[in-house]
This record gives C-alpha cells, sequence and structure tokens, in this order.
C-alpha cells in the first residue's frame, strides 16, 4: 500500500528545519487481547466521542497492554532509521501508525512529504487484477499521470523481474514476486520517505543486491528509510541510526553498531551470561564413551588465560580438552560456525583433516587446539557445532557451544575481519636527458 502527503494521524505544520521528514513524539498505542473485550471498547470509544466525552487513552482498561509506549524520534532527509527488536516488541505497530494506518492512543507523528510504506507482502495489490492493472492502480493512488506510470512502467517491470507474469492475476503470484513488484512500485515513485518491513529477506541474492543498490541511490536524493529487519547485518549495511524496541518500550537509540549489540545481549544472552565462552560437559562411563569424550570447551589468549569474549582482529585460541579411551591416529575435529542474529548461513566450517593436520590422541586427558593468529569474526553473538571422529566414524559431538565476539574498534559494515598493514612506498623519479 502507498500513500503520499501527510498522515491523518495529525496535520503537520511548517517545521522550523525542513530536513525533518519524520517526528514521532511521546507516541503510545494500546491492544486488547480479548476480541469480544476488544470490540465493546471500541464501541465504548466512539460513543465517548459522540456525546462529546473524552476518552482516557493513557490508561488500561481491564485486558489491555501497551503495544508502544512514549516512544520519540526524528528523522532527517536522507537518513536510514533501523528498528530492531523481539517479535511483539512494536515494530510493525510503530510503522503503521507512521503509515496512517493506525492512530496512536498519545503523542503525535507528522509526516513530511511523500510516504511508501511496504508493511506486508503485496499489500495494497487487488488479487483478482494483473500485475499490469496493479502497478497503475498502486501508483496512480500516488497521483502519478498515466503519463508518468507508462514511462516508468518498464523500469518497474524490470527491477521486479515478472515480465512473464505482468498479465496474470496477483493471486498467481508467489509471495516472493508479489513482494518484488510491491517494492518496485515504491520505490519509482522517488518517495521522500520509504517504510520497509522485512521485505529486504524475499528474493534470490541477485535481487538483494539490486534492492540495496537502489536503496543506496534513492539515499542520495534524499529519501529516507525506516527499516524493520531481522538480519543485523541489513541494518548495519544500511542504518546509520537504530532504534531497539522491547515490550512496547525505547530502549535504546543511537549508532547502529551500539543498538545491535545491546539487542543481540539481551537477546541471545539472557540467562546465560554466567557460561558464555566456555563449556564443561559431564565425564560419560567408560561403558558409554565411544572412544573420545570432549570434557569442556573454551577459548584462551596467547599468555594461556582463559578468556571468555575473543576479539575482532586479536589471536585467540579454541581449546577443546577431551578424554581418550584409545589411541587414534588420524583423529579430525571440526567446527562449523552459525552467527545466532542472520539467516542462519555458516560462518565458518573448519576441520583438521582439510588443513590436513591429522590429530594423534593418546589415551587420557588431551587438549586439542586450535589457533587462530586473528580472529575474522565481527562482533556478535555465534553458536557453533563442535565434533571430533576419524574417517566417517563420530566419537562425540557437542551441538551448540556459544561465544560472543567483541572488537575495540568500528568494523561494523564488514561481514569478517581482514587484516592488513598500509604502507606509503616513494619512488624517485628518474629524468632522462635527451642532448
Amino acid at each position: 500500500m502507498i500513500v503520499s502527503g501527510i498522515t491523518d494521524t495529525e496535520t503537520a505544520t511548517q517545521s522550523t528545519d525542513d530536513d525533518v521528514l519524520i517526528s514521532v513524539e511521546n507516541v503510545s498505542k494500546k491492544f486488547c487481547r480479548d476480541l469480544k473485550q476488544s470490540l465493546f471498547y471500541g464501541v465504548q470509544d466512539i460513543a465517548t466521542e459522540l456525546v462529546g466525552g473524552r476518552r482516557k487513552s493513557d490508561v488500561l482498561r481491564a485486558g489491555e497492554f501497551w503495544a508502544l509506549k512514549d516512544v520519540n524520534f526524528q528523522i532527517r532527509r536522507g537518513e536510514a532509521l533501523g528498528l530492531v527488536g523481539a517479535n511483539g516488541a512494536g515494530k510493525s505497530t510503530l510503522l503503521r501508525i507512521i503509515s496512517g494506518l493506525i492512530k496512536p492512543d498519545t503523542g503525535s507523528v507528522k509526516v513530511r512529504g511523500r510516504l511508501a510504506p511496504l508493511i506486508a507482502l503485496g499489500a495494497g495489490f487487488n488479487p483478482i487484477l494483473t500485475g499490469r492493472e496493479n502497478i497503475y492502480a498502486n501508483m496512480s493512488i500516488l497521483g502519478l499521470s498515466t503519463k508518468e506510470i507508462k514511462e516508468k512502467f518498464e523500469d518497474v517491470v524490470e527491477f521486479a523481474e515478472i515480465a512473464d507474469a505482468i498479465d496474470a492475476p496477483v493471486q498467481t503470484y508467489s509471495s516472493g514476486m508479489a513482494a518484488r513488484l510491491g517494492f518496485a512500485c515504491a520505490v519509482h515513485i522517488e518517495p521522500d520517505i520509504l517504510l520497509i518491513d522485512e521485505v529486504l529477506s524475499v528474493g534470490d541474492i541477485k535481487f538483494k543486491v539490486k534492492c540495496h543498490n537502489k536503496l543506496a541511490k534513492l539515499r542520495e536524493k534524499g529519501t529516507a528509510f525506516v527499516l524493520v529487519s531481522h538480519n543485523s547485518h541489513s541494518v548495519l549495511n544500511i542504518c546509520n541510526h537504530s532504534l531497539y524496541l522491547a515490550k512496547g518500550k525505547l530502549i535504546l537509540a543511537g549508532e547502529t553498531e551500539s543498538v545491535i549489540r545491546k539487542y543481540e545481549e539481551d537477546l541471545y544472552l539472557n540467562g546465560t551470561k554466567n557460561i558464555l565462552g566456555s563449556m564443561v560437559l559431564p565425564e560419560k562411563p567408560e561403558r558409554e564413551s565411544l572412544g573420545i569424550d570432549i570434557l569442556a570447551i573454551h577459548f584462551q589468549d596467547d599468555q594461556g588465560n582463559v578468556i571468555s569474549e575473543p576479539m575482532t582482529g586479536e589471536s585467540v585460541t579454541l581449546c577443546v580438552k577431551c578424554k581418550a579411551y584409545k589411541k587414534v591416529d588420524n583423529a579430525n575435529l571440526g567446527i562449523l560456525v552459525k552467527a545466532l542474529a542472520g539467516e542462519n548461513e555458516n560462518i565458518l566450517y573448519l576441520t583438521s583433516a582439510s588443513d590436513n593436520e591429522p590429530l594423534k590422541i593418546s589415551p587420557g586427558i588431551v587438549e586439542i587446539q586450535m589457533r587462530m593468529p586473528y580472529c575474522g569474526l565481527i562482533p556478535g553473538v555465534y553458536t557453533s557445532k563442535i565434533y571430533i571422529r576419524e574417517g566417517v566414524r563420530s566419537f562425540d559431538i557437542v551441538e551448540s557451544f556459544r561465544f560472543m565476539v567483541r572488537a575495540s574498534k568500528n568494523i561494523s559494515k564488514c561481514l569478517f575481519y581482514q587484516p592488513r598493514n598500509w604502507n606509503v612506498i616513494s619512488h624517485a623519479v628518474t629524468e632522462t636527458i635527451h642532448d
């Protein structure tokens, strides 16, 4: 769905700062979980307004809860703001209030300029109409003339990659096709403000790259973005500032990197901080062992001190303590690392066998060490699967060893840390003298 102009939340007045496109002041929104009770409250509120009474919007009634509570922020022209938080934090509710789909119970929202919300997959499309007809209907809502739509039509279809299905009803589209078409319509009207709710999570890598490139061009022209995504890398790469919401409350606002780290710590480390970065497993009876058992896992620095959090760009050693009941000449230790925030993709997959380093294990207590001269992982929370085997025979597996990586430098735009050195080499200029 695409709308233009001022949201009906509040008529925008001329700001002393023309660069402010969105101003949210003390916005709160409450809902009722019980449908019958919610309908009753709705009728009660309408009746109160009809008789000229005043609603107690700042007070919760039985069964109600705050979906948003006292949220404040501003967005200026060309800025990109990320919204992060767990499911139910209030992110989508906030976008709907900004877009004018629902009204806040308290506070005000001022929006200046053309607004294009991409809040749901295919929202605003008539499923019976074809893709062609929906493009004209959708973009005409913005006040574009038929001539302007015709001029942009081919670009929209090419961007959405749906040329073969453009004359088919939208109800036959996949969710990805509908999302691509909605995104293409929104960005090609070049709005002043673009609201994006998880739309960048659809499509293949090629389409995602195309979306990011288009957003970068729009931002250069002054378009402001509000992006909701559970993919931390997307928020880090697009947004310079972010808000962290939890249960409707604004927990932290500021630079995206610090907001993301706080969000990840709260989301993934709640109740586990004391054991993060180290693990001790109970020893198995010999009769239950398959030959080698993992007893403990931890990190240590170059001085042999146990550390709970590796640092990006610094050396670190992963230590896996084992108990062997027999001699193994070609043991293979494997580590599969995934980021907890993201799309569950593999970040690292390291094995001693792939490095041509067969491990000789003698009976007794042994510690297998893997030293990394530089920790290439960027700051974040990770989980790793660690196993020890010989050939196809597995001895022991740890399904989830969680740890956090921190950094003393700003590398928020990177997907991994690249060790490097910088030099400037001066070359003498040799002059050729001609007689």
